[in-house]
């Protein structure tokens, strides 16, 4: 896929999904990521996931990934249109009680 093509992509699903997440189906900081959301009211119907690994593009989604967010990493966690972090940010955002109100808002 060229580069303006996955911009466009990744872009589209930011603004289409409350809860955006680019994840490996293998990953546990991406377990770690998605089992926070789904343990919010509301995150399991918010949550749209693409789990890259075997995408023929996940090279090119991750590379975009880096230049959008500085870290090329998986999972990437968007809520309402912003970049959130890692399994680390979205758990610590859990933990203190402010996921589900960033959700909600989204």
């Amino acid at each position: 896929m060229p580069k303006p093509e996955v911009a466009d992509y990744i872009n589209k699903l930011i603004k289409e999904n409350p809860v955006m997440v680019f994840s490996k189906s293998y990953c546990p900081a991406c377990s770690r990521a998605k089992r926070a959301i789904t343990g919010t009211k509301g995150g399991p119907e918010k949550m749209k996931v693409l789990e890259m690994d075997g995408l023929p593009e996940c090279d090119d989604l991750q590379d975009e990934l880096l230049s959008m967010t500085g870290g090329r990493t998986v999972p990437r966690v968007f809520i309402g249109g912003k970049f959130v972090g890692g399994g680390d940010e979205t758990a610590a955002l859990a933990r203190a009680g402010k996921l589900e109100a960033m959700i909600a808002a989204a």
